[in-house]
């Protein structure tokens, strides 16, 4: 099981030199990749009585491509993962030559976990449209997969055209690995029939088991081995105990997870050295487990 850390999007600030030091710790103390999450504009909740988000317009949020092409830069092994880049509210080609982009840059380093978000409003914002954001992810993948492995594409898809066309420079990766994130019912299809991955929230308890097994269900039913398609969720250490921490990494090791990270924002640590401090300390405890 391979141990990766959370990037602290909301808590670490604008510093260059913060995030290069988080980055650079998190590799040094042994870490195999780091997740960061997405969101481009950032919404009011005090318009809107039926909010049920997470992160509003006051929570910062480095745009994760772009934040990638940097870290390439100032790390040599760490895999640089979203978690998840909201795939539907972007154009598709454009997608496809940013990652390529990241993934030379860093020498094939680059793991692109997507979804298709749940706020209308944010999707209007990047005039995107929202109702058929699920269907469309599918054709954006084909697509994506086609323009990483083929110097010429030619596609006529229902939302997509490419006549005779590709990218320059192809990628490290041919193709990118794309794994997925979310867990209603319609995205584990999705993903056992086209991910290379799952990326779930939710417990390593019996509910989460009987996920996991639905998805492998899912995949066999697709024509596929699940044993093919990687599985990864994070612990968050706010509240919890470090005996709390081994015991759920213990808990996801015994349901097949390949990877692992621990997400460590809205734990109260002041500053990016203290999320380094604690990185250190999670990675004391679940390293042999």
């Amino acid at each position: 099981m391979k141990l990766g850390v959370v990037f602290p999007q909301t808590e670490i600030g604008s510093d260059p030199g913060a995030i290069r030091a988080y980055a650079q710790a998190a590799e040094a103390l042994g870490y195999h990749h780091l997740i960061a999450f997405d969101q481009v504009v950032g919404l009011n909740p005090a318009n809107r009585p039926d909010w049920q988000g997470v992160y509003t317009y006051r929570d910062l949020f480095h745009e994760p491509l772009v934040l990638f092409g940097y870290l390439a830069a100032v790390t040599e092994r760490l895999e640089l993962v979203t978690g998840v880049l909201v795939l539907p509210q972007r154009q598709t080609a454009l997608v496809a030559k940013q990652a390529v982009e990241v993934d030379v840059l860093s020498r094939g380093r680059l793991r692109l976990g997507i979804g298709v978000g749940l706020k209308a409003d944010e999707y209007a914002a990047l005039d995107a449209t929202y109702h058929d954001r699920g269907r469309r992810s599918e054709e954006q993948i084909e697509l994506m997969r086609a323009l990483w492995s083929q110097e010429l594409v030619s596609y006529s898809g229902q939302w997509h055209t490419v006549s005779d066309g590709g990218l320059n420079p192809l990628p490290v990766q041919r193709p990118i690995p794309v794994w997925f994130g979310g867990h209603a019912d319609a995205v584990v299809h999705r993903l056992a029939r086209l991910g290379d991955g799952w990326i779930p929230l939710f417990a390593p308890d019996d509910a989460g088991r009987a996920e996991i097994e639905k998805m492998r269900r899912y995949a066999r039913e697709a024509g596929r081995n699940p044993a093919s398609i990687g599985l990864e969720s994070w612990i968050t250490i706010a509240g919890k105990t470090p005996e709390t921490w081994r015991a759920e990494a213990q808990a996801w090791k015994a349901l097949g997870a390949t990877h692992l990270s621990v997400n460590t924002m809205r734990a109260g640590l002041d500053s990016p050295e203290a999320h380094i401090e604690a990185i250190g300390r999670f990675r004391e405890i679940v390293a042999e487990v």
